[in-house]
């Protein structure tokens, strides 16, 4: 009986590794194109970007519609106006940029240049916060806010991710789904 769970399991395990080396540099297993495109690496390895708020607590808002057309393609995460926002990674900070719809935002690239972190609706930024500048996973880059087009009774971080296109343009990319890199992997339906 052990014997057979470890040869399944094993089996399930080599199956999934298949699938993951099959993937084409985008991230979509070659000839594939599913809607909301499966975000590299293995669920749980982003840093929380408002403290005292658990993985558990997330809500999978990637989906949900925005007008007729399209959909939120990030995820909300509420928490008061002030609350410090936290690199979910390592890399560098690209943009600062206060635009009507995301208002106060911060753009960050993972060390790979691969993968752009958009952080909107803040507050304020960090002290000497400056375009250029290295951040690490956990290290203060702003404040929970509700600028933009956030609802003021509301304030929250609304955080999304995109893979970057060989130009490296913060303002363009592929988004792809946050939600699953916060929640611990026994948790992950599969």
């Amino acid at each position: 009986m052990a014997r057979t769970f470890v040869y399944t399991f094993t089996a399930a395990v080599l199956a999934i590794c298949t699938a993951i080396f099959a993937m084409s540099p985008s991230g979509v297993a070659d000839g594939a194109s599913p809607p909301g495109l499966p975000v590299p690496g293995p669920p749980g390895v982003l840093h929380i970007p408002v403290p005292g708020v658990n993985a558990l607590e997330l809500r999978d808002s990637y989906e949900d519609p925005r007008g007729p057309d399209r959909v939120h393609a990030a995820i909300d995460i509420m928490a008061p106006t002030g609350t410090p926002v936290l690199a979910v990674d390592a890399g560098v900070i690209v943009k600062l940029f206060d635009s009507k719809p995301g208002g106060l935002t911060i753009y960050q690239f993972n060390p790979a240049g691969e993968l752009a972190y958009y952080y909107a609706h803040l507050d304020r930024y960090a002290d000497a916060l400056q375009e250029g500048d290295r951040v690490e996973p956990g290290q203060l880059i702003g404040y929970v806010g509700a600028s933009g087009n956030a609802d003021p009774t509301a304030p929250h971080l609304h955080f999304a991710i995109f893979r970057l296109g060989p130009e490296k343009r913060w303002w363009e990319g592929t988004p792809l789904n946050p939600y699953p890199l916060f929640q611990p992997p026994e948790t992950i339906k599969q």
